[in-house]
């Protein structure tokens, strides 16, 4: 099975079945709903801005996922009978065997597990590609992420920028 047809099935925290998924091109709208139902709060925590809305250019940064060096998957629920995505994560390759990560969960699905499943598929997609080292960065006020993260071996490492922690994972055994 090619990446741009993963698909794994997975059940939340309350046992609801949840899909993680390949990010498809024709998801661009549903994605755009899932941020329309995302806080402020959060929207600032994953974007480190107040952010409303999206450029042409980073809509198509967003959907273009070439699932070599830009790999995405989605969480998606069944909501009243119909699929819907509550939360995403990605990794970009941003040097040789390096690659940035970051999750995105819609508020009212936050707390039920999605960002923990979505890391442990992204780190196994990861590690499946060669990587050898997973960063994130994140503000210290996101103790949820800090704390996902935590549970999967990421350590604190040295960041550039003094308001943002960057958390490092090594995927070499």
């Amino acid at each position: 099975m090619g990446l741009t047809t993963y698909s794994a099935r997975e059940q939340l925290r309350d046992g609801r079945p949840i899909e993680i998924r390949a990010l498809r091109p024709e998801d661009e709208a549903d994605m755009l709903v899932a941020i329309d139902h995302i806080g402020i709060e959060s929207l600032q925590r994953r974007f480190f801005v107040t952010k409303r809305g999206f450029s042409a250019a980073e809509r198509e940064f967003f959907m273009k996922i070439d699932f070599v060096n830009h790999v995405a998957l989605v969480a998606e629920l069944d909501e009243d009978g119909r699929p819907v995505i509550v939360g995403g994560g990605r990794y970009v390759v941003v040097k040789s065997g390096e690659a940035e990560v970051a999750f995105m969960v819609v508020d009212a699905y936050q707390g039920q597990g999605i960002g923990a499943i979505l890391t442990r598929h992204l780190v196994g997609l990861a590690r499946a590609a060669g990587l050898k080292q997973l960063v994130a960065d994140v503000l210290p006020g996101n103790i949820a992420m800090r704390k996902v993260l935590g549970k999967f071996g990421f350590q604190t490492a040295r960041s550039q920028d003094p308001q943002v922690m960057r958390l490092t994972l090594s995927l070499v055994q």
